[in-house]
């Protein structure tokens, strides 16, 4: 039997500390966590790059907005090394495709490997969610996972509206009509509605990642 194709989304900024940029036991807590699940399901991840910098930061500050971007894609190869690294350290099967590779036919799951794409698009102007839902629809994945620190989707800004009320399962077409939310790329979520890909967004923690592939760890379900 085929194994489920699942791809994590994660932000960069779950690799930061109080003081450290990468903080290695950050790192290795990622990689045990995405390690507990690895023999039942073929996995990839996508990071962003936001705990070392992300290319909107010079928005109005400089002319060459793109050059500015091609930094963000880089630090995102960075935080690909590093948990490429701590996978190595576990001695868990891992491999890191760029997006400034050559183009080429890929085997995506060779030898059981955990699969980090990093590097974003390639392309500026474009976010990590954009290339999260790129890479899951080129290697066929059957839901894209973001962790992030919120528990899910709302009907405002959690964190500025303490009335905002909170999604179970959205579609793809209203998630589009919400008006204050950030919490994943619109651009991204117009072309998996498309192409019939599911997401699921739920708050990164330990313990967390068994309960979202089953969908319960209290997140919210992009879906139709």
């Amino acid at each position: 039997m085929l194994k489920k194709k699942i791809l994590f989304k994660l932000s960069g900024e779950f690799f930061k500390s109080a003081t450290n940029t990468i903080d290695i036991e950050r790192v290795f807590d990622l990689a045990k966590e995405i390690a507990t699940i690895r023999k039942k399901y073929r996995l990839a991840v996508v990071f962003g790059g936001g705990n070392i910098f992300r290319g909107r930061q010079m928005t109005g500050k400089i002319k060459n907005q793109a050059a500015w971007h091609f930094v963000g894609m880089a630090a995102t190869l960075v935080n690909a090394l590093a948990l490429k690294a701590v996978f190595d350290e576990l001695r868990i099967p891992a491999r890191i495709i760029s997006a400034f590779d050559p183009p080429k036919k890929q085997d995506y799951f060779r030898h059981n490997e955990i699969i980090i794409f990093a590097g974003g698009t390639g392309r500026p102007f474009v976010t990590t969610d954009s290339a999260a839902v790129k890479y899951a629809l080129e290697y066929g994945a059957d839901i894209i996972l973001k962790g992030t620190k919120v528990s899910g989707i709302y009907t405002d800004d959690p964190h500025k509206n303490p009335q905002a009320k909170k999604f179970n399962e959205i579609s793809h077409q209203d998630y589009l009509k919400i008006k204050n939310t950030t919490i994943f790329d619109k651009d991204a979520v117009a072309l998996a509605g498309r192409k019939k890909l599911p997401i699921y967004i739920f708050r990164w923690g330990k313990g967390m990642v068994a309960k979202a592939i089953k969908l319960q760890a209290g997140g919210t379900l992009i879906d139709g």
